[in-house]
C-alpha cells in the first residue's frame, strides 16, 4: 500500500512537474546568463585543471575551490551513474540517455546559479565555520513565515533524502555488488562502511575535504580507463550505439513497447529523473559544498560547479551508458525483443539495474573481473557520495536544531548505512526518489525568485 502510494507520487512528480520545472529553471538561467554553460565553460575548465592539486590541506575555515568541487562531484558521481543509468536504460531504453544530456546541459546553468547564490548568502560564524546552502538563499528570496516554511521543508526533505534514505541506497548498491563480485556477506560490508564513515564523520569538514580531494580524481580516472578498454573492444558498435541513443530518444516505442506518446513519456521521465539523481543540478544538494569554497568572487565557484555537472553526466555517466548499450548490441541489432525482461547475464542470472553494469563490463573483462571492477568502482563512487550527503544533511540539521543535534544525526545516519547493506527494498529506492524530488520544489522556487541577483552578478562580471 505504502509502496504503491509513493510510486504514484513519484510518477506525478517526475512525469508532470519536475521535468518541466527543471527544464524551465535551466532554460531561464541559460537565457538570463546568456548561456553561461557555453560562454564560461573554458574558464571553468581552466579553474579546475589549471591549478589542480590533490593536497589542498586544511583551509582553516571552508575549503579550497577544488576541495569544494571534489565534494560536490563525490555527491554527484554515485549509484546514479551506474545503477541509476542502468535503470534508465532498462526502463526507458537507450533514448533515456539523450534526455539525461538535455537535463545536464540546462542543469549546468542551474548549478552555476546555485553555486553563486550559495556563495552570496552563506554565513561565516565567529569560530570561522561556514554554513551555506539553499536554506539560506530560500530565506533571502522569501521573507517571513513563508520563507521559513520553505526552508524548513527543504531541510527536512534533504535530511531524509540524502542523510538517511539516500545513504541507505548507496550502501545497498555497495553490498549487492560486493556480494556478486566477491561473495562477501553484506553485513560485513556494512560494518566496514560504518567504521570508515564514522571515523571521517568525527573528523568534520577538514577530514571530509582531505578524503574527497584524493578519492574523487582517482576513482574517476580508474572508471574512465576501464570504460575506454571496453569501448575499444566494442569499437565497431560505437556508431550504432550513438545512433540508438538518438533514435530511441524520439522513437522509444520501437524498443520499450506501447504507443509513441506513452513510450516517449517513459523515456523522457526516466532520463529526467535519473539525470536529476545523477548530476543533482537544481536539486539543491551541491550548493552546500560550493558555499564552502574560499574564492574571491562567487562567479569563480559558479563556473567550477558547471564543470562538475559536465564531468558527472557527459563523461562518467555517458561512458557507462556507452559501455552498457554497446555490449547489448549484436550483429542483428539491439536485443529489442524482451529487452526490459528476460535478459540474462553470463551466469544465467536475470539482468536488473543493480547488475547490468557488471554484466556489460563482464562481457569484455570476463564475468569475475567485470564484476570485481564494477564493485570496486561503485564502492568508491557510493562511499564518497555517502560522505558528501552526510555533510549536506548535517548543515541542515544545524539549521533546524543547532550544533548539539549533529552527533545524534550522525549516529542515525550510520544505522541507515548499515541497514542499507542488509536488504534490497524497492520502498527505500522510491522514498529516496520522492524526497529527492520534493527537495527540488522549494529550491527551484528560490532560484526563479533570485534570478535577477544572479543575472546582475553575471552582468557585473562581463563588464
Amino acid at each position: 500500500m505504502l509502496l504503491s502510494l509513493v510510486q504514484t507520487i513519484n510518477a506525478y512528480l517526475s512525469d508532470y512537474i519536475l521535468v518541466f520545472l527543471l527544464v524551465l529553471v535551466g532554460v531561464w538561467y541559460s537565457v538570463r546568463t546568456r548561456f553561461a554553460q557555453i560562454r564560461y565553460f573554458k574558464e571553468g575548465v581552466h579553474r579546475v585543471f589549471g591549478s589542480l592539486s590533490l593536497h589542498g590541506g586544511s583551509q582553516g575555515s571552508g575549503m579550497s575551490s577544488f576541495q569544494a568541487l571534489a565534494t560536490a562531484i563525490a555527491a554527484q558521481v554515485g549509484t546514479g551513474n551506474i545503477v541509476g543509468a542502468s535503470g534508465a536504460i532498462l526502463t526507458g531504453g537507450p533514448g533515456a540517455i539523450f534526455w539525461m544530456w538535455v537535463i545536464a546541459f540546462f542543469g549546468m546553468a542551474t548549478i552555476y546559479a546555485e553555486a553563486v547564490l550559495a556563495q552570496k548568502t552563506r554565513i561565516r560564524h565567529e569560530d570561522g565555520s561556514i554554513l551555506g546552502g539553499p536554506v539560506y538563499y530560500i530565506t533571502t528570496a522569501f521573507k517571513g513565515g513563508f520563507g521559513r516554511f520553505l526552508a524548513g521543508f527543504f531541510a527536512v526533505a534533504i535530511i531524509l533524502a540524502l542523510g538517511f534514505f539516500g545513504c541507505m541506497v548507496q550502501s545497498n548498491s555497495i553490498g549487492s555488488t560486493f556480494r556478486t563480485a566477491f561473495g562477501v556477506p553484506s553485513w560485513i560490508v556494512g560494518i566496514v562502511l560504518v567504521v570508515i564513515c564514522g571515523v571521517i564523520f568525527i573528523g568534520g569538514m577538514d577530514r571530509l575535504a582531505y578524503v574527497t580531494e584524493k578519492v574523487v580524481p582517482v576513482m574517476a580516472l580508474i572508471f574512465i580507463a576501464g570504460g575506454l578498454v571496453v569501448l575499444a573492444a566494442r569499437i565497431r558498435y560505437i556508431p550504432a550505439t550513438f545512433g540508438m541513443i538518438f533514435r530511441y530518444a524520439f522513437q522509444p516505442q520501437a524498443i520499450i513497447g506501447g504507443g509513441l506518446g506513452a513510450a516517449l513519456k517513459t523515456a523522457v521521465s526516466q532520463g529526467a529523473k535519473r539525470g536529476l539523481f545523477s548530476n543533482e543540478a537544481g536539486m539543491g544538494s551541491t550548493p552546500h559544498a560550493h558555499a564552502q569554497a574560499n574564492v574571491s568572487d562567487p562567479h569563480e565557484q559558479g563556473v567550477v560547479a558547471m564543470v562538475g555537472v559536465f564531468i558527472d553526466t557527459f563523461v562518467v555517466l555517458t561512458l557507462n551508458a556507452l559501455v552498457i548499450i554497446s555490449t547489448l548490441y549484436t550483429e542483428g541489432g539491439l536485443l529489442e525483443h524482451g529487452y526490459t525482461e528476460g535478459l540474462l547475464n553470463a551466469s544465467g542470472e536475470a539482468v536488473v539495474k543493480s547488475n547490468l553494469a557488471q554484466t556489460a563490463f563482464g562481457s569484455v573483462f570476463g564475468v569475475g573481473p567485470g564484476n570485481a571492477f564494477v564493485a570496486v568502482c561503485l564502492f568508491f563512487f557510493a562511499f564518497s557520495t555517502v560522505l558528501s550527503w552526510n555533510m549536506f544533511g548535517r548543515i541542515n540539521v544545524i539549521y533546524l536544531f543547532g550544533q548539539k543535534a549533529v552527533r545524534v544525526y550522525e549516529v542515525i545516519a550510520l544505522v541507515f548505512i548499515f541497514l542499507g547493506t542488509l536488504a534490497s527494498n524497492d520502498l527505500v529506492w522510491e522514498l529516496s526518489d520522492m524526497f529527492n524530488q520534493l527537495m527540488v520544489l522549494p529550491n527551484a522556487l528560490a532560484l526563479l525568485a533570485l534570478s535577477g541577483l544572479v543575472a546582475g552578478s553575471v552582468k557585473e562580471r562581463d563588464n
